[in-house]
């Protein structure tokens, strides 16, 4: 057992399963939230009545981000149990949460059954995800950062982002899958709940993996006294609020690409969703790369010089593909912006977690994320859809997420370096 610099206990380095495990929280949020928005037509036609099926997708992004509300306080509950009892009891509970959610969401019986139950029943398991979801992120990348070598934390904390598009790969390859499978009438009664069982199937093997981690919280006595009191200032706590908000909002924006290619740019179904398989692909092979830039080159040039270019190219690529209404070039463009997106926002988040004290690391973290996440993402794809809609134009998600870079990039230009070994050599 070995102590790192900044006081945490190392155990025996964790395997590439363990590792797995750890991610795939964060994985399974995503699979969720690609799921839903994927479904988003038919799960709206399920859950409301009939007569208000020209607002149903609108209806049903709304509730969707009801969910965001409990993340903070699921940060808050959960990540606090990380910093109490330990990373893994932390884990386990938020998994088993989540199991029970998006169970009781693919297993909820429509409107046409039920009633009025039906869109209450869906918004008490959206709220449930929340808590669940607010609280994992905390956990699980604090453990990621405590258990990698200091030359490696990057890599390790990229770990999340690779399941989370691996996530986003499946995802879409699920929905490809049904909706080119599937007659449209099949997709509306049965076909979406499948998509969401896939999801709830890892659930058993997640938990039985994330029993057997080691722990990597040390007992109170095996730390200083500074490490345990410490606080985080609240200037990391605002710079961390906006960095990872930006990066949540441009994200999601991204993520919405498989609703706007139906709804603004009336590509069929089938192409939508190979847009999504597109982002899996670029994604998962970004973050790595994102992770060992950050390692060897520091995390702020990396994340500023991404972000910088992803402001500049946004604009164009919807323009690219509101002019040529084509599957290929939404393709492209999804493809670009991915990789500059995991680039610019895999640092950013290395930043926040490794600037945290260790004993407050994982509720702080996890406060952090969860806000930042319900105040952007829980806003996001409504928001979109709306300004879409009131200004007309096709280029509405390009101009919200290029806001949202702006300002991510304030903060990133304001936040400290926070790779040991490149602040170290500065010292």
């Amino acid at each position: 057992m070995q102590a790192s610099a900044d006081g945490q206990v190392m155990t025996k380095r964790p395997s590439a399963l363990s590792l797995a495990a750890v991610a795939l929280g964060n994985a399974l949020e995503f699979y969720d939230f690609l799921t839903f928005s994927f479904f988003a037509v038919q799960i709206g036609h399920c859950f409301f009545p009939a007569g208000q099926a020209g607002r149903g997708l609108s209806l049903t992004l709304a509730t969707f981000g009801v969910g965001f509300l409990t993340r903070p306080l699921g940060g808050l509950v959960i990540g606090r149990l990380g910093d109490r009892l330990g990373r893994r009891p932390a884990m386990v509970v938020s998994f088993s949460l989540m199991g029970v959610a998006i169970t009781g969401l693919a297993l909820t019986p429509g409107y046409a059954q039920i009633g009025p139950a039906a869109p209450v029943l869906l918004v008490a398991f959206r709220l449930l995800q929340g808590f669940a979801l607010g609280g994992e992120i905390g956990p699980s990348t604090a453990y990621l950062v405590e258990a990698a070598p200091l030359h490696r934390r990057g890599l390790y904390v990229a770990v999340q982002d690779t399941t989370q598009y691996a996530a986003s790969l499946a995802a879409g390859l699920v929905g490809f899958g049904l909706s080119s499978a599937l007659s449209p009438a099949a997709l509306d009664a049965w076909g979406w709940r499948c998509a969401f069982l896939v999801g709830a199937a890892v659930i058993p093997i997640g938990l039985v993996l994330r029993r057997r981690l080691p722990e990597t919280l040390a007992a109170p006595g095996e730390e200083g006294d500074a490490a345990q009191t410490a606080r985080p200032p609240l200037r990391l706590i605002i710079l961390g609020l906006v960095m990872i908000g930006s990066a949540t909002s441009c994200a999601y924006g991204l993520d919405y690409m498989t609703t706007y290619a139906q709804d603004s740019l009336k590509l069929p179904v089938s192409q939508a969703f190979g847009a999504t398989i597109v982002l899996g692909v670029c994604g998962l092979l970004a973050s790595p790369i994102a992770g060992l830039l950050s390692d060897r080159l520091g995390r702020k040039p990396v994340m500023i010089s991404a972000g910088a270019v992803m402001a500049i190219l946004v604009i164009p690529g919807f323009m690219v593909m509101s002019r040529l209404h084509s599957a290929v070039s939404v393709y492209a463009v999804v493809a670009v912006l991915t990789v500059l997106q995991e680039i610019g926002s895999a640092p950013a988040f290395i930043t926040v977690t490794e600037s945290l004290p260790r004993r407050i690391r994982s509720g702080g973290l996890a406060l952090i994320y969860a806000v930042a996440v319900a105040v952007c993402g829980g806003v996001a794809q409504f928001a979109i859809k709306a300004l879409t809609d009131a200004a007309k134009s096709p280029l509405a998600p390009a101009w919200y997420m290029l806001g949202a870079l702006l300002v991510g990039l304030t903060a990133q230009a304001l936040v400290a370096e926070s790779n040991p070994l490149r602040a170290r050599r500065r010292g």
